[in-house]
């Protein structure tokens, strides 16, 4: 046999595993895939993440004060109405989700876009207090220079090591529809960390 011969057939062989698989995983209920795909802890890993001085109080303190351009701001403005009263580390994966969805392709590709999607259309966006009716005011000094620093550091790129690649949270006070198809990654203060799950080409 000829290698063009072998590589046709190999090709053809694969083709129909790979079909088959496909159909396979079509009758896999939702619920039941995302809990297969369901990323275990960092801790049940052994995976060692990034809890060092970076999430010390008096590491963001001892920071200068942070300032920068509009993703900076729009970035900041995030975790201020989101997360200003959250732990270092609160703040921090807080603002993971919002770049990890910034490098996701299945959201806009900037942190301004990503934070304003679905504004102006009741119950559509993405965070609450952009679409709550509520005038943004920042009224805190203390608490805009904290989230401000970790945006900076977040932007500066600051690995994120703490949701796993979570692209969605909620609070512990509510219990969205879609959390139970995404797989949990996280708990981190009062927020439930997820990830989207994967779509094979069959669902």
């Amino acid at each position: 046999m000829s290698a063009a011969a072998a590589d046709e057939v190999l090709e053809t062989r694969l083709g129909a595993l790979l079909g088959q698989e496909r159909q396979a995983l079509s009758v896999v209920p939702d619920s039941r895939m995302a809990f297969l795909t369901r990323l275990p802890s960092t801790q049940d890993r052994g995976v060692q993440t990034q809890s060092g001085v970076i999430y010390d109080p008096n590491f963001l303190l001892a920071q200068p004060n942070a300032d920068g351009g509009a993703q900076w701001e729009c970035l900041a403005e995030a975790l201020y109405f989101e997360a200003r009263g959250e732990t270092v580390r609160g703040m921090f994966a807080v603002g993971e989700v919002i770049l990890n969805r910034v490098d996701s392709g299945d959201y806009p590709d900037s942190a301004c876009a990503v934070i304003n999607q679905g504004t102006g259309r009741r119950y559509a966006c993405q965070f609450t207090y952009t679409c709550d009716g509520r005038a943004e005011v920042i009224s805190e000094p203390g608490a805009w220079a904290r989230v401000g620093k970790v945006a900076r550091l977040l932007i500066d790129g600051t690995p994120r090591l703490l949701t796993a690649g979570a692209t969605h949270y909620h609070t512990k006070a509510v219990s969205p529809s879609w959390a139970k198809r995404f797989p949990r990654t996280a708990t981190i203060g009062s927020h439930y960390f997820y990830r989207q799950p994967t779509r094979t080409a069959s669902n």
